[in-house]
């Protein structure tokens, strides 16, 4: 089905669009353009959402805001923003009148001509979706790049080609109601995230598991060996599978041996780089590059593999070098929005940094971060929602440190760049998520940037 059948096969339904976010945002246009009954619901009003907003309403879009968003959705076809779960209530009163649930995503897996590689994982998938792309496009190939990662594909479904290579990121929030398997799928790992939302972690592992287990089934499917939950999907993820691991060999995938990489098929193994020349740091993006490597291998030139090794210089706002003023490093890992993110962030350096850390709860434990910052922080500067419970966690893990509060974020950074002397790094990881300050992570670690740069 192309794009453009798709979308006549929805005229003469009504269509509610739940949340116009960025994700939502493209495909309102394709529907109001077609002319489509559409009812866009948000929490926000018209005003609030924007250009956006007035360019539907002119269209004819009707809009329904406010608290009670959801009640009532009297619609044939509902698409939902990723961060609206499918269990609310008028979503189900919805489905159970016969509403039909679907998202941008699900659309885009219905009408895209070209081969789909799907990555996710609680961390990582957004680094390794973008080596996963740098790779291909250095082997010649023409990609797309979106989904989680913050860029809507649906639109740009009639541009792609049955060469071209379509790469996604997919959120927990994304797969809990896909139907398809993307042709390639990728699990970086799996830890307790966004309880917050999710019902239980159950339902949290369910929706990473739902990227391989809808037909058609994915012809390969890499899982981490080193993390005990994806390598137990193995045997229910089909034919095709492949591993990744840092710590041991595997038969079919990537691993690292004695600080070489190494990629086999078959028990055949080859030597392809060594881990020390990865450009970016830190031994989970040697796993990232693992993951990428174990899904490419065999479908692309070796020398691709190793060339964007060797030259990507990262993703913004993940272990970003914004400046070295005074002999200090500043590095924005805003990203961070997990205590799992953060630990991985602190084992990127050999020495102990001055760690900027809290936000909004997301429900998950700081325990294991307490142990972490033990180990691996010279100084702890702490901010937002979660500042209380962070410094318990690390004075119960036996941290001695000083222990800096502000409430302020910007009395935060100033107050790590006072305690930073030659030598140092400054590190923002927050170990939660940002919507007690700021919009998103981005703008978080926009505004981290511009602090120190005016420094």
């Amino acid at each position: 089905m192309t794009l453009c059948e798709y979308i006549e096969a929805l005229k003469g339904k009504r269509v509610a669009l739940l949340g116009l976010g960025v994700s939502n945002r493209p495909l309102a246009r394709l529907l109001a353009d077609a002319g489509i009954d559409l009812t866009v619901r948000d929490m926000s009003t018209p005003d609030k959402l924007g250009e956006a907003a007035r360019e539907l309403e002119d269209r004819g879009c009707k809009f329904i805001s406010g608290p009670e968003y959801l009640s009532g959705i009297d619609a044939d076809v509902i698409f939902r923003s990723p961060g609206i779960m499918p269990f609310e209530p008028g979503i189900e009163a919805a489905v159970k009148n016969g509403a039909v649930l679907t998202s941008e995503m699900e659309a885009f897996f219905e009408v895209c001509p070209s081969r789909i590689a799907a990555v996710t994982g609680s961390d990582g998938k957004t680094t390794t979706a973008t080596v996963i792309s740098e790779i291909l496009k250095a082997d010649g190939k023409k990609v797309w790049l979106g989904g989680n990662i913050g860029t809507p594909l649906l639109d740009k479904a009639d541009l792609m080609g049955p060469e071209d290579v379509a790469v996604v990121e997919l959120s927990s929030f994304q797969l809990m109601t896909m139907t398809r398997s993307p042709d390639m799928a990728l699990i970086t790992n799996i830890s307790p995230n966004h309880l917050d939302k999710h019902r239980s972690m159950e339902e949290y592992v369910d929706a990473k598991r739902n990227i391989f287990k809808n037909p058609p089934k994915p012809r390969i499917t890499v899982l981490n060996a080193d993390n005990e939950l994806t390598r137990s999907f193995g045997k229910d993820a089909g034919e095709g599978v492949r591993y990744f691991s840092r710590r041991n060999v595997v038969e079919n995938g990537a691993y690292c041996e004695n600080g070489v990489i190494y990629a086999s098929l078959g028990c055949k193994a080859e030597r392809l780089m060594d881990a020390r020349d990865i450009l970016i740091p830190g031994e989970h993006n040697v796993e990232n590059y693992l993951g990428a490597f174990a899904l490419l291998y065999g479908q692309v030139k070796n020398e691709s593999l190793s060339a964007v090794a060797t030259s990507f210089r990262g993703v913004e706002h993940r272990i970003e070098l914004v400046r070295e003023l005074r002999g200090v490093r500043y590095y924005n890992d805003s990203i961070a929005s997990s205590p799992s993110r953060t630990r991985a962030g602190l084992r990127s350096f050999d020495e102990k940094v001055i760690l900027i850390a809290g936000g909004k709860d997301k429900g998950v434990s700081f325990d294991t971060l307490g142990e972490e910052i033990r180990e691996h922080v010279k100084v702890l500067v702490l901010t937002g929602l979660t500042a209380e419970k962070i410094e318990k966690a690390a004075r119960d893990a036996g941290y001695e440190g000083p222990i800096i509060k502000r409430d302020d974020f910007k009395d935060a950074v100033l107050a790590a760049s006072s305690a930073a002397g030659p030598g140092d790094v400054v590190l923002l990881s927050p170990a939660c998520t940002s919507f007690d300050r700021f919009k998103d992570f981005a703008e978080r670690g926009e505004y981290f940037k511009k602090i120190v740069t005016e420094l």
